[in-house]
């Protein structure tokens, strides 16, 4: 279940305490996109619908290939679920905590992810699943490649929930200079085509608390695996 420093009802507008701009798209790369605020409009429907699918699939700390238990605790939705252990990092119709297959993709979740895929330029875009983060604050995402999926041809798309963080973006190789690209509550960023491949990462979150989720991130992570 989702962590709260109050108790709030998951029935409320998710972005009813903020005061955000008319959402507008900035240029991160050539085939980069920030999305500001577009994760708004369908706000009082995500959290219920995320409400269901943690109660199938709560989330965990997941232990890399070298040993290390990773900052961020996971869940996963729809066909596929990505994981990680001692054996390697990779997609799984199964959720290793119930033996049983991950909780479906909620509509409002797909509707989400494939008209910010449509708004820049990747329509016919079906994710097959949705990693779901959950990043208290200090946790972090080393830089890193999505390169589980089978192929690169469709982009990915994370939606940014709860306390702001600060997303890095980089180039194709890990020693390139990344860019400090801060996230708010329904900020959605889009990469695809030539940039798919980029590293990326979120530096240690700090101390803050959203009105309506607590001292949290929520990061909803669309791709196209199978």
């Amino acid at each position: 279940m989702i962590r709260r420093e109050r108790s709030v009802p998951a029935t409320l507008d998710l972005f009813a305490d903020d005061t955000l701009p008319a959402p507008c798209i900035e240029h991160i790369g050539p085939r980069s996109f920030v999305l500001r605020g577009f994760a708004l409009s369908r706000g009082e429907h995500l959290l219920p619908a995320l409400e269901r699918v943690l109660s199938e699939a709560p989330f965990r700390h997941m232990v890399t290939p070298g040993g290390f238990t990773m900052s961020a605790a996971l869940s996963n939705c729809g066909s596929l679920g990505w994981v990680t252990d001692r054996s390697g990092y990779r997609y799984t119709p199964i959720d290793p905590g119930s033996g049983n297959p991950w909780p479906g993709l909620p509509d409002v979740f797909m509707q989400l992810a494939q008209a910010a895929a449509s708004k820049t330029g990747f329509a016919g875009f079906v994710p097959d699943v949705c990693l779901i983060n959950r990043y208290a604050p200090g946790a972090k995402m080393s830089l890193h490649q999505d390169k589980n999926e089978l192929d690169y041809e469709w982009p990915v798309v994370s939606v940014s929930l709860g306390i702001p963080a600060m997303f890095l973006f980089g180039g194709m190789a890990r020693s390139d200079k990344a860019q400090r690209v801060p996230l708010f509550h329904g900020d959605v960023v889009v990469w695809g085509g030539e940039d798919r491949l980029r590293y990326h990462g979120v530096l240690p979150l700090k101390h803050a608390e959203h009105p309506l989720l607590g001292e949290q991130r929520i990061n909803f992570t669309f791709r196209k695996a199978g």
